[in-house]
């Protein structure tokens, strides 16, 4: 979830917190949003070293 939130200019905590809400709220409904979220990331890429 992170690594289409922000990235590397995420904190630790939110990026733990990004996993977490994943797991907690898995659905196949969220797996699709990751997977546009993902591609308008590769994309444009914000937040890579």
């Amino acid at each position: 979830m992170w690594q289409v939130n922000g990235r590397s200019d995420l904190s630790w905590e939110e990026s733990v917190r990004l996993d977490l809400y994943y797991v907690e709220n898995w659905s196949m409904t969220v797996d699709f949003v990751l997977m546009w979220r993902t591609v308008k990331v590769i994309l444009r890429p914000e937040g890579a070293y």
